[in-house]
């Protein structure tokens, strides 16, 4: 957390422009750390961070859903194992529309695939940007209020451990269950 305060203190207002940077391509992490940053030592303003992030969340989505409606069947048939991984995608975005682009953002690591996919799709431009920025806009909401209220419960040199001790849940319960597919799968059919 020290490196981010000292990138806050000289940066200053253009860490902001940072952030956006940043959450043009992910950013849960940062955007945490950034608003418990924040909450602890005032240097980092919640507000604009929120609104910089949101833009920077949504500006992203709609860049990978333009790529993937110009370029996506192209690209997608070059990458190894990349039509399998979008091919599922797009069955989400298919069969749950709306309520997959208010929270695809939601799951670590799709973010760009999803908005890839929903470019993929017959989706409309127009319909995709109002939903995105809508689900920008509470992605950056619950982020920054996470952070803030985890340095609140914590404290900010406690953050840190709290959102890794968290990662190691999510990768066991991962590795869980990806090891019970496998053994399912492995299984005589009876």
């Amino acid at each position: 957390m020290s490196e981010l305060a000292e990138i806050w203190t000289e940066w200053g207002h253009l860490a902001y422009v940072g952030a956006f940077i940043w959450s043009f391509f992910e950013g849960e992490t940062f955007v945490l750390l950034a608003s418990a940053l924040g909450h602890a030592t005032g240097l980092v303003n919640p507000w604009i961070l929120m609104f910089t992030v949101w833009i920077g969340s949504f500006l992203g989505d709609q860049c990978w859903f333009y790529l993937g409606r110009r370029y996506g069947v192209r690209v997608v048939k070059r990458i190894p194992g990349a039509e399998a991984k979008v091919a599922k995608a797009i069955d989400f975005v298919e069969r749950f529309g709306a309520a997959f682009i208010l929270s695809f953002r939601f799951a670590y690591g799709i973010r760009n695939v999803a908005s890839v996919a929903c470019g993929m799709t017959t989706m409309k431009y127009s319909y995709f940007a109002v939903l995105n920025f809508i689900a920008a806009g509470i992605w950056a909401a619950s982020f920054v209020a996470a952070g803030w209220f985890l340095a609140a419960a914590f404290g900010p040199e406690r953050v840190g451990w709290v959102l890794g001790g968290i990662g190691l849940l999510v990768i066991g319960g991962l590795i869980y269950k990806a090891r019970s597919s496998r053994k399912r799968a492995e299984s005589p059919v009876s």
